[in-house]
C-alpha cells in the first residue's frame, strides 16, 4: 500500500485547510485510515481515524468540533481542518491500518504517507 498526502500550506489562525490522502496498491487489506501529526520537538500524535467504509470515526479531543475526516467511494481520505490554531502547526501524516479497529496508536498503522506541512500563523 502506498499513501500520498497533499494539501498542506500556510494559513492564518482561524482559517481552513483540506488535506487529502490517496491510497494505491493492495488497498483491500486496509481496515482504517488515520491522520497523525508531529510538531518540532514533539512526539507524533493521533489526530483522527476512520474505517475504510466510513462508518466509524475517532477524534483526538484537541480537534473535535474543528476537524472532520471523510472518505469517498474510491481511495481518497480527506481531513477538513477549520478554525485552525497556531498549535495545529505540524507535519501531518496519513496512515493505513489493517487492524480491525480505529486505533489512536501509531504502532497500529502499517503504512504511512510522506507527510505534508501545515503552518498556522498567529
Amino acid at each position: 500500500v502506498q499513501l500520498q498526502a497533499s494539501g498542506g500550506g500556510l494559513v492564518q489562525a482561524g482559517g481552513s485547510l483540506r488535506l487529502s490522502c490517496v491510497a494505491s496498491g493492495r488497498t483491500f487489506s486496509i481496515y482504517a485510515m488515520g491522520w497523525f501529526r508531529q510538531a518540532p520537538g514533539k512526539e507524533r500524535e493521533f489526530v483522527v481515524g476512520i474505517t475504510w467504509g466510513g462508518g466509524t470515526t475517532r477524534y483526538a479531543d484537541s480537534v473535535k468540533g474543528r476537524f472532520t475526516i471523510s472518505r469517498d467511494n474510491a481511495k481518497n481520505t480527506y481531513l477538513q481542518m477549520n478554525s485552525l490554531k497556531p498549535e495545529d502547526t505540524a507535519v501531518y501524516y496519513c496512515a493505513a491500518s489493517a487492524a480491525n479497529y480505529v486505533s489512536s496508536i501509531h504502532r497500529a498503522y502499517d503504512y504511512w504517507g510522506q507527510g505534508t506541512q501545515v503552518t498556522v500563523s498567529s
